[in-house]
């Protein structure tokens, strides 16, 4: 089976969770091609470490199912496990040990080799920048250091899968950094797949080929940060800063062709701060400067703005609670 990116690894059915009447997360379908960054995105009470939870064995969907390169987690746990390393949103450790003993216990958990298993403890050690860590008990070790540790047992066993929960918490930034290169290494020198949740924008937009967004338990958009962007078309934004009269510039600056909406966000004395959306394709910038100019408005600033992932993910989330509510209240005008 291929996707765009390549062979399927991971494919994600109709995966639903249910407390009670609660649906954690309900009807979620995706495919996971294999040597590529995913990012799962969504708001705190989104889904995300549940549907995590449920693709990596540990949670028990309440319908759908999930397949990691054609084993059913529910049906062929072992052989799906083999596949996957997962470091959860708290990492699974134990304080009374070191992280060396630790990591020998996880490996042979895993079915590593034993003549395999110093070898491969020290190499996700040294991945992880852990290695100064190995003989401290994990109970005397600050947030960061444990998650590190965490990091390091996904590694063992030499997973194709490695799923995330927040990777980067508690790690300082030059921590940080070196987490995001070894992720990028991860797939793009090891082709190996990974999918990461983050609530960090900027760290899923830097790191991912693709993104997953979750809200209210279902999965609302998929696809490359340029394809999300897309959908909501490509429409740019102008920030000005002008020296005159609010009215007259918003009458000069709506005259314009291939400007849209014109809103004053501030002004101050006798400068106007504006937003000013143009439609795809136009470049307006020289005409709004001699436009202004021949009215003897001063233009003292002028940028443009791209369409952003914050951007993207706000209006994407915004779009489906006003969805739900409007669909909320027909279904109560109807039973009136």
């Amino acid at each position: 089976m291929m996707t765009k990116g390549g062979i399927v690894l991971i494919e994600v059915k109709q995966l639903s969770k249910a407390y009670g009447d609660y649906w954690a997360v309900k009807d979620v379908s995706f495919k996971i091609a294999n040597g590529r960054i995913y990012g799962l995105l969504g708001e705190n009470g989104a889904g995300k470490s549940t549907t995590m939870n449920m693709m990596t064995g540990c949670l028990r969907p309440t319908e759908g199912c999930v397949r990691i390169n054609g084993f059913d987690v529910v049906l062929q746990p072992l052989q799906a496990k083999r596949q996957i390393g997962y470091l959860p949103e708290q990492p699974p450790l134990y304080g009374d040990m070191t992280p060396r003993e630790y990591l020998r216990f996880i490996a042979r958990a895993k079915g590593v080799e034993p003549a395999r298993v110093e070898r491969q403890v020290e190499r996700v050690l040294e991945l992880t920048d852990a290695v100064e860590l190995g003989d401290r008990l994990i109970k005397h070790l600050s947030k960061g250091c444990c998650q590190r540790v965490g990091l390091a047992q996904a590694l063992l066993g030499d997973p194709q899968v490695v799923i995330l929960d927040e990777p980067t918490v508690g790690l300082d930034p030059k921590q940080i950094v070196s987490v995001r290169a070894l992720i990028r290494s991860l797939a793009k020198e090891e082709g190996r797949t990974v999918i990461i949740s983050s609530h960090i924008l900027s760290e899923i937009s830097e790191l991912c080929d693709e993104l997953l967004v979750i809200d209210d338990g279902r999965l609302i958009a998929s696809g490359t940060p340029e394809q999300l962007s897309a959908t909501l078309g490509r429409e740019q934004t102008l920030l000005l800063s002008v020296r005159g009269d609010a009215a007259g510039v918003v009458s000069a600056l709506e005259q314009l062709e291939g400007v849209g909406r014109v809103e004053v966000s501030r002004t101050e004395g006798d400068v106007v701060a504006l937003s000013v959306s143009v439609r795809e394709g136009c470049d307006v910038r020289d005409a709004v400067f001699f436009s202004l100019a021949e009215k003897k408005y001063a233009v003292l600033q002028m940028e443009k703005q791209e369409q952003t992932l914050e951007r993207v993910f706000l209006a994407l989330t915004q779009t489906e609670q006003t969805d739900a509510c409007e669909s909320q209240d027909a279904g109560e005008e109807e039973t009136v």
